[in-house]
């Protein structure tokens, strides 16, 4: 029997009769529809639902996308990610379409369940290692993106992803970046790989302990001579600089959560002086130092320059709660969004 989460009539935002592609809470509540009408697909390929008992369509066709391919993972055969075009009625034609993507590129988050469960863990442990780029799941994201970019054009494309999903997003994001490609990304919950300072309630400790771990994070780049190679080259920060995501977060996500104060604390390093030493130390962890002293290149994936974080202070029941994706469609969201430009 379906999850009543599953069905979009039950839980879908039904309230978005007309979108308003200017209205910031009708483009965060599309996206992360177009998301969970991923993971509804690979739900309906897991039990098996075809034809009028799929439950997946409605998520995307409630808002006139059309589903263009979806994307497989060669190892598993589960369903990852899946592209999307939007084509609405000539009746729905109105000023705001032209804020619209023409296509939505979009990955789920890990499906516990028998039949993606064993590869959706073991992508997770790859974020933990900074090897996602490194997995063939990835492989095939990019590819995909690479290629509706060069059909379409970057201002088209957005990018979706919830959790895991979000990670996949955030690297195909940045990788195009690389290339001077820019394109909207909205990324939900997605994982940030670090001690949980954010859930410590003394702020006084909290920052203290931000302090330090900036300190010794950026004493090990100039040890492992990172700062000498960076010095001769372009600032790899300063060149993604101009790419800034829509980032999602919940205070009550352990997974998450430490966005908020990474970017709060770049701000007040910078205030009391010290901001040079943010800059190094926010492009490195040090989970990545550690691997590149023992020679092996890891590039951290959650770490970027810019964003527009957008924070969810709606009280949560639990953490399945805050964690999920539902809470980005809900009406009465009460959030605070702020701008971070990396200088």
């Amino acid at each position: 029997m379906a999850s009543e989460r599953e069905e979009f009539s039950l839980s879908g935002p039904l309230h978005l009769t007309v979108v308003d592609w200017k209205n910031a809470h009708h483009r965060r509540s599309v996206a992360a529809s177009l998301v969970q009408g991923v993971r509804i697909l690979e739900r309906d390929r897991q039990v098996k639902r075809q034809g009028s008992q799929a439950l997946a369509p409605p998520w995307w066709e409630f808002f006139h996308f059309q589903l263009i391919r979806q994307l497989v993972d060669d190892v598993d055969s589960s369903i990852f990610g899946a592209i999307y075009e939007f084509k609405p009625p000539e009746s729905h034609y109105h000023n705001s379409v032209d804020e619209s993507p023409r296509y939505v590129i979009a990955f789920r988050g890990t499906i516990t369940k028998p039949g993606s469960v064993s590869r959706d863990l073991e992508l997770d442990v790859c974020i933990i290692r900074n090897g996602l780029h490194e997995t063939s799941r990835f492989e095939t994201a990019i590819q995909a993106v690479r290629n509706v970019v060069a059909t379409v054009g970057k201002s088209n494309v957005w990018l979706a992803g919830h959790s895991l999903g979000a990670a996949m997003a955030l690297l195909a994001g940045k990788t195009m970046a690389k290339t001077g490609i820019f394109l909207q990304a909205f990324l939900f919950n997605s994982p940030f790989i670090s001690a949980p300072l954010e859930r410590i309630k003394n702020k006084r400790v909290k920052h203290g302990l931000r302090i330090a771990s900036s300190v010794i994070t950026a004493g090990l780049a100039l040890a492992t001579k990172k700062s000498y190679q960076n010095s001769r080259s372009v600032d790899p920060f300063a060149t993604l600089s101009a790419w800034v995501p829509f980032l999602f977060v919940n205070p009550g996500d352990h997974f998450c959560s430490e966005y908020i104060g990474y970017f709060e604390h770049r701000k007040k390093m910078d205030d009391i002086g010290i901001g040079a030493i943010e800059r190094l130390a926010t492009q490195n962890s040090l989970g990545g130092l550690l691997m590149s002293a023992t020679g092996r290149e890891s590039e951290p994936l959650h770490l970027i320059p810019s964003a527009n974080v957008i924070v969810n202070l709606t009280p949560c029941q639990d953490f399945r709660e805050a964690h999920g994706i539902h809470q980005w469609w809900r009406p009465d969201l009460h959030i605070k969004s702020k701008l971070y430009n990396y200088k």
